[in-house]
């Protein structure tokens, strides 16, 4: 299994792009919210956050980089050069990581972030979950970005389309927050909604 790499560059860069799913889906890409300032959903999610933290597709950095402006240790991994040259440039660290391949100091991240829709990575929320509480020191939380409720949980493939046409299909999935908590066992779980957007805090419990 494979995170994406590269397939998101378009977004990054700000310009129009969606993600056109399996399903028959075609979702907006948000490439100047993730080129912004955190907006108030991510502040809140930042300020449960003491660090370290490990930003998983970290993409421009925009979250790296402000826990870092509070002294909060962070590292932003992403499978796109752009998106850590991207980081970087915003003064966080970042590296470019799989993150089911192997990642500096596995088993002593306090946080881990899966904002954006980054738990569709790898197509299967379940595996990368599990990864995660891998990563975590025992306690540790991850924030999950989900679905509002009733969206259940869908796992396909999913295409960037921008004004070049389509690019390569990758392993993609969505979670509804209604069913996040079955997806992680070895966590507990809170879901909650800030600011229109949807969050699971699952925190390790081992």
């Amino acid at each position: 299994m494979r995170a994406v790499s590269g397939e998101f560059d378009t977004a990054l860069r700000g310009a129009t792009a969606s993600l056109r799913t399996s399903d028959g889906a075609m979702l907006p890409l948000p490439g100047r919210r993730w080129n912004a300032e955190p907006d108030a959903a991510d502040r809140y999610v930042l300020a449960a956050c003491g660090g370290p933290v490990l930003d998983v597709g970290c993409g421009p950095g925009r979250l790296a980089a402000a826990l870092t402006v509070r002294g909060v240790p962070c590292l932003g991994i992403d499978s796109s050069p752009l998106a850590v040259a991207m980081t970087l440039r915003r003064g966080a660290m970042a590296l470019r990581r799989d993150v089911f391949g192997p990642l500096p100091g596995e088993g002593v991240w306090s946080e881990a972030l899966l904002v954006d829709g980054n738990i569709g990575i790898g197509g299967d929320p379940r595996a990368l979950l599990e990864r995660i509480r891998r990563v975590l020191r025992p306690g540790g939380a991850v924030w999950v970005e989900v679905e509002p409720p009733g969206a259940g949980i869908w796992c396909g493939t999913g295409t960037v389309v921008d004004a070049a046409g389509p690019g390569r299909s990758f392993g993609w999935a969505r979670v509804g927050a209604e069913v996040v908590a079955g997806l992680a066992p070895g966590f507990t779980t809170r879901v909650l909604e800030v600011e229109r957007r949807w969050f699971a805090e699952l925190r390790s419990t081992s």
